[in-house]
């Protein structure tokens, strides 16, 4: 089975940054500034990098590269109409 382009761009390191602001409660925040030092981060930042990425690679895996995804892919491609396949899915579901 072939790399899908977006896992091939995820590999590169030059890729497009940008920044957010994101509103965490404190505690979380000092319980994250607890937790990266014991799990060999430099800080906080990171960790909660790892954290979203693993989560994304987790969906990723459940609604964009699944076996149940790529056949949902496969039908839009070969023009089945798509709220039939929206109703598929959520009769799958």
């Amino acid at each position: 089975m072939a790399i899908p382009d977006l896992i091939k761009r995820r590999l590169t390191r030059d890729r497009e940054m940008t920044t957010i602001t994101l509103r965490i409660p404190v505690d979380v925040v000092d319980s994250m500034k607890n937790i990266a030092p014991q799990k060999g981060f430099s800080g906080y930042q990171a960790l909660l990098k790892t954290y979203i990425s693993d989560g994304l690679r987790k969906d990723e895996a459940e609604y964009v590269f699944s076996k149940h995804a790529r056949i949902m892919e496969a039908l839009k491609k070969r023009g089945v109409d798509e709220k039939l396949i929206a109703e598929v899915e959520r009769d799958v579901a």
